[in-house]
């Protein structure tokens, strides 16, 4: 299925029914008056965060969402029939935005977990309400309020534990087929990836985490450049990130030079991306001689003066993959005990 993860959508409550103005007409009570009810409420307009939905396919051609409106009230005191709220099923990770302010309206980010967009109109009021000693056979009512109507961006953003980010050929494809059942699309030219893929890295039989294989990125990503613009929001809400570089590139570009270019994107697009914990994976060593392993890869450690992990594989031949995923499990189960576990429930807009 093609990865869809933006639409825009317009979504309209129901409006509120008005009230009614009636009086009380029967053979022996000439002198009944007024019995107009009130209208009934509008239906409001939610959207649902469900596992169940992977991507916003469904909101790419259909972009029009209506709610119920409440009924008139009618004579003899009865109200109207309330709008049937609408819910609008979306995939977890759902960032929702109005469209016009740019304000973000929910943030979706646990399954089952609600946001109302748009609230329907109140329902008007009836004559027999203004009914006084003064005023016996009042006239007046208030109509229904109309429902809120809105233009929805909506902007998926995966959610992994663990995301690959790298230049294009990487190996990040090849890391993430070589660990999960995800089978990407793997090939020897750039962009093989053109969307997220996820898989799950089982350690043990009660011990999994989910990693992301983000489409590659080249220098000036954040501004636009190939397809990083587009996804480096994902990776904003991993914990963990793979920085994969190919330590003998076959375009005969500078791995260090890749490493450098990479890292300055993700600050460009966000300073906070820097802040988070981010091992060097230096794949493919299986390209170089035996003898040549550990200098070629102490080079590239010492040049870009690195102090945070680093790991040497290759994912074709799983070399050294195990130990990887276990010491990323590792520490994944030290930053969820410890209490470190961020917020993403974001704001919502009850109605």
């Amino acid at each position: 299925m093609k990865f869809i993860d933006e639409a825009i959508i317009q979504v309209t409550a129901g409006n509120g029914g008005n009230g009614s103005c009636s009086f009380l007409r029967l053979k022996f009570m000439p002198t009944g008056g007024p019995d107009g009810g009130d209208g009934g409420d509008g239906g409001s307009i939610y959207l649902r965060a469900d596992e169940g939905v992977n991507t916003l396919i469904d909101y790419r051609y259909a972009r029009i969402f209506q709610a119920k409106h409440g009924e008139k009230g009618r004579g003899r005191n009865c109200s109207g029939k309330a709008g049937n709220d609408l819910f609008l099923r979306v995939p977890v990770g759902t960032m929702v935005y109005d469209e016009d302010t740019g304000e973000l309206i929910a943030d979706l980010a646990v399954h089952g977990q609600e946001a109302c967009v748009a609230k329907g109109g109140q329902g008007g009021v009836g004559n027999a309400r203004f009914k006084s000693s003064v005023n016996r056979s009042p006239r007046r009512t208030i109509p229904g309020a109309p429902g809120d109507k809105r233009q929805l961006h909506l902007e998926l953003k995966v959610l992994a534990d663990v995301g690959l980010v790298g230049m294009p050929n990487a190996g990040k494809s090849t890391l993430i087929h070589a660990v999960s059942a995800a089978r990407p699309k793997v090939a020897d030219y750039p962009f093989t990836t053109l969307h997220p893929n996820l898989g799950v890295v089982r350690v043990s039989q009660y011990r999994s985490f989910v990693i992301a294989d983000i489409p590659g990125l080249i220098e000036g990503a954040a501004e636009g450049a190939g397809l990083g613009i587009r996804f480096l929001k994902h990776v904003m809400r991993t914990r963990l990130l793979f920085h994969m570089v190919d330590v003998l590139p076959l375009d005969g570009s500078n791995a260090v030079d890749q490493v450098k270019i990479i890292t300055a994107e993700l600050a460009k697009f966000s300073p906070e991306l820097l802040e988070k914990e981010r091992w060097l994976i230096l794949n493919k060593i299986d390209l170089l001689p035996d003898s040549d392993v550990d200098e070629t890869c102490q080079a590239i450690v010492d040049a870009l003066q690195w102090t945070g992990k680093v790991f040497r594989i290759s994912g074709l031949n799983h070399q050294g993959t195990e130990a990887l995923m276990s010491a990323a499990m590792h520490y994944l189960e030290s930053f969820y005990h410890q209490g470190n576990e961020i917020d993403e429930g974001g704001s919502e807009s009850p109605c």
